[in-house]
């Protein structure tokens, strides 16, 4: 099956976020991920709040828009692949994004996870030469062979699964 055609600068799925503070958050992307504003993609809707921004970072464009006063808190979850992981994370520090996961090795690329002041959470990756335990897709990743859980499969494993439950639990509107 071939992938459906996408106009150029979009990807086949491209991701929406509805926020507080859509504006604050496509500049975010664009300092953080060194995005690109499409500029022309700026839409007001009648009550004057943002409808549609349009931010491209790498093949990707990603759109947002300012929540509405009855609508609900949905925070996003997002994957970026970046080239300087220590730099992207500079950038979302300095930005009062709030450090989930510290870089953490995972299977030969760098992993970390950090929740920007709208409260989503990106998972970002350095993508580095990928290791591969040869049984690894015949073996449950959550229990090792005595059936222990995450902690016995390795440390690093570990802190990924436990910042990430952390992280979701933790989960508020930061409005709110």
């Amino acid at each position: 099956m071939s992938a459906p055609a996408a106009p150029e600068g979009y990807a086949t799925v491209n991701p929406f976020i509805i926020t507080s503070d859509a504006d604050e958050l496509a500049r975010f992307v664009v300092e953080v991920f060194g995005g690109t504003e499409r500029a022309e993609a700026r839409t007001v809707d009648d009550d004057g709040l943002l409808l549609q921004a349009e931010v491209r970072v790498g093949t990707t464009t990603i759109m947002f828009a300012e929540r509405k006063p009855d609508w609900p808190f949905t925070p996003s979850l997002l994957q970026v692949y970046v080239e300087d992981i220590e730099g992207v994370l500079q950038r979302a520090l300095a930005r009062d994004a709030r450090l989930i996961t510290r870089p953490t090795d995972f299977f030969g690329t760098r992993f970390a996870r950090i929740q920007d002041a709208s409260a989503n959470i990106w998972w970002i990756w350095q993508h580095g030469e990928l290791v591969w335990d040869e049984q690894s897709d015949e073996k449950d990743w959550t229990t090792d062979e005595q059936g222990e859980g995450w902690g016995a499969s390795s440390p690093e494993l570990a802190y990924i699964h436990d910042t990430l439950l952390e992280a979701m639990t933790a989960l508020r509107d930061p409005k709110a």
